[in-house]
């Protein structure tokens, strides 16, 4: 029998989108909590390689599993699937069922990249509100002028 666009990832060998997608989010917070994949396995009684491969999709997290990660990086579960792009969701069985789309996405996520999360941890580094706020205003200063 051949597989349907809704079998992605269902034994193809190849990860689920949506699975890629939870992953990366896990991973994001992990990072910009600064905790190393050993950090949140110790927290979840994993091994470093488990959460690798639930970072990259390779295993789908259970959603015991899940909710044990949501308790540790001090998130909701929705937070997991939030900006879940289109084709992910297309790939899903359920693709028919119900309003709410993703936004569209024509590059990767800017804010899953290793510099976006270290300039946030820094920022957030900054004790000072005032420092805080000129920083802030500086970025977004110069953004404006490059755009």
């Amino acid at each position: 029998m051949a597989k349907s666009k809704s079998d992605y990832g269902h034994g193809t060998g190849k990860p689920h989108p949506i699975d890629v997608h939870v992953g990366a989010r896990v991973r994001v917070r992990r990072t910009l909590l600064g905790m190393t994949q050993t950090d949140l396995g110790d927290a979840l009684g994993l091994t470093f390689q488990q959460v690798q491969k639930y970072e990259r999709g390779t295993n789908r997290i259970s959603s015991s599993r899940l909710y044990d990660l949501a308790r540790v990086l001090d998130l909701s579960v929705e937070n997991f699937f939030d900006e879940l792009s289109p084709d992910a969701g297309a790939s899903s069985p359920a693709k028919g069922r119900g309003k709410a789309k993703g936004p569209p996405r024509d590059e990767p996520d800017p804010l899953a990249r290793r510099e976006t999360l270290e300039l946030v941890r820094a920022y957030y580094k900054i004790e000072d509100a005032n420092v805080r706020k000129r920083v802030y205003q500086l970025i977004t200063g110069v953004g404006a002028a490059g755009a």
